[in-house]
């Protein structure tokens, strides 16, 4: 059976530790950049969360989707806002972003079936 993104997301989190102990530095700097950058600030972290989810696909990263939408249901974005990013997405990334923006609003229904 091919694993859920939930179970991709725990594995993406694990992978990130495991290089984490291997390469601490890089990965402490790292973190401190994402929570600094990521933070309340003119952009809501919500907000800042979405940005990044619309990167994210159209870099066509699926860990990167996968960590930016469930930080984005954590930062109170909805459904609906989360779908309209993806569009924006689609729209700057061409087909290419159809592609992962589908796949974004599959790992979006996963997560909110399971809270």
């Amino acid at each position: 059976m091919e694993k859920s993104y939930m179970d991709l997301h725990e594995q993406v989190k694990k992978e990130m530790a495991q290089f984490a102990s291997e390469s601490p530095e890089v990965m402490k700097s790292f973190m401190q950049l994402h929570e600094v950058a990521g933070k309340d600030g003119v952009l809501s972290a919500k907000t800042k969360e979405l940005v990044a989810l619309g990167i994210s696909i159209t870099d066509r990263c699926e860990g990167c989707i996968i960590i930016h939408i469930n930080a984005a249901l954590k930062a109170g974005a909805t459904h609906d806002e989360i779908v309209e990013v993806i569009g924006i997405a689609v729209y700057m990334g061409g087909g290419p972003s159809v592609v992962y923006g589908s796949k974004a609003l599959a790992i979006l229904k996963e997560f909110e079936s399971k809270k």
